[in-house]
């Protein structure tokens, strides 16, 4: 197999966006404060060792039937379009491309992934969906047009499924990925792999990922002492190869530090193939 594909794969919330999905979207709608719905949430998970995500999504729907608002995908979909995200994203995904067809010659191509525990209905409607080849996130089971309960969960140890799905080229859920298949036939190699995320949620992920020589950038907010603290310890603990306030504007040091790991990834995938030519 000819395997000149790189993958970015992001986390969303907190990497791409400044807050949760949920204050721009779901929590306005119901008139919740962000606060005292996740301080529910935690005391809940706390009393009975519950799920978080399955906590969170059936609090929600509760929320909903108790001010009488059905949620329905056409709902979650709108909600895409009131997304914030950090600056230079919506640039970011055309200046990569271009920057690997310029460095790879066309050789080496690029796909971007987004794993997410946040909402896939509300992922749907997002501007920057285009320049994504998949997006995997929780889902709601619906009735009719209404949400009622949830179907799929994506939670911090769950996301690492989905990191095999994408270097084993099975990307439906249908498909299983248990079976053994060869490193020289997956279609994207781990080392082929760099993982985006801005926190503790990504620990399994990163550390999938850079034990299975692949790569992973840890991003936080500027001036935001925790997150760059929880950066800083990611960075000693070598779950990250670097870290880097979330800005992904050209010539800044997210930027520039992505393009010095794809500088290095193309000329290895361009090594390998001349050695099997």
């Amino acid at each position: 197999m000819k395997q000149n594909t790189i993958a970015i794969i992001y986390d969303f919330d907190g990497t791409l966006t400044p807050k949760t999905m949920q204050e721009y979207t779901l929590l306005p709608k119901l008139g919740v404060k962000s606060k005292s719905f996740w301080d529910e949430i935690s005391q809940e998970v706390s009393k009975t060792g519950a799920e978080t995500m399955m906590v969170y999504m059936r609090q929600l729907l509760d929320h909903a039937k108790n001010k009488n608002i059905r949620i329905s995908k056409d709902e979650f979909l709108k909600m895409g379009r009131d997304i914030k995200y950090y600056s230079g994203v919506e640039k970011w995904f055309t200046n990569i491309n271009s920057y690997i067809r310029k460095i790879s010659k066309n050789d080496v191509n690029i796909k971007h992934y987004i794993i997410s525990a946040g909402h896939a209905e509300i992922l749907e409607g997002i501007s920057i969906k285009k320049y994504i080849k998949k997006i995997f996130a929780s889902e709601y089971y619906y009735r009719g047009k209404v949400a009622v309960f949830p179907k799929i969960v994506v939670t911090d140890t769950t996301k690492t499924q989905f990191i095999f799905r994408i270097n084993k080229g099975k990307e439906k859920l249908s498909q299983s990925i248990n079976e053994h298949m060869p490193e020289a036939d997956r279609p994207i190699p781990f080392d082929n792999i760099i993982y985006i995320g801005d926190g503790m949620t990504d620990v399994p992920s990163m550390a999938l990922i850079k034990k299975s020589g692949g790569h992973s950038i840890a991003v936080f907010k500027k001036n935001n002492k925790e997150q760059i603290e929880i950066s800083k310890n990611l960075y000693k603990a070598q779950r990250v190869d670097f870290i880097a306030p979330a800005n992904y504007n050209q010539n800044h040091p997210l930027f520039n530090k992505t393009c010095l790991l794809l500088d290095f990834m193309v000329a290895k995938i361009r090594y390998n193939l001349q050695i099997k030519d």
